[in-house]
């Protein structure tokens, strides 16, 4: 399955190479938790390609909100925003 996520109005939602880091760390998380395997991944600036295998389709929902969870509060904590960073759902 292919996961695409992109920035809200195509704008950035990675600003530093920790921002990068920190979406890796926790997507390791929500793979473990939702037994997803993932085969490959791109990070852009602003968007983020996965490629994975779900155990079931429910799984693919769980992992995205998870990581998307735990990453955006960190986005905005760290950059003292607020609201979305990711446009509409993933695709």
């Amino acid at each position: 399955m292919h996961i695409v996520q992109r920035g809200h109005n195509r704008a950035a939602c990675f600003f530093a190479e920790e921002d990068y880091h920190a979406y890796r760390h926790w997507l390791g998380e929500a793979l473990a938790a939702s037994a997803c395997v993932l085969h490959a991944y791109v990070q852009m600036t602003n968007h983020v390609h996965l490629l994975l295998t779900p155990p079931e389709p429910e799984a693919v929902s769980q992992l995205v909100m998870s990581l998307g969870r735990r990453y955006v509060q960190y986005i905005n904590k760290t950059y003292r925003r607020t609201g979305t960073l990711w446009d509409s759902r993933y695709k």
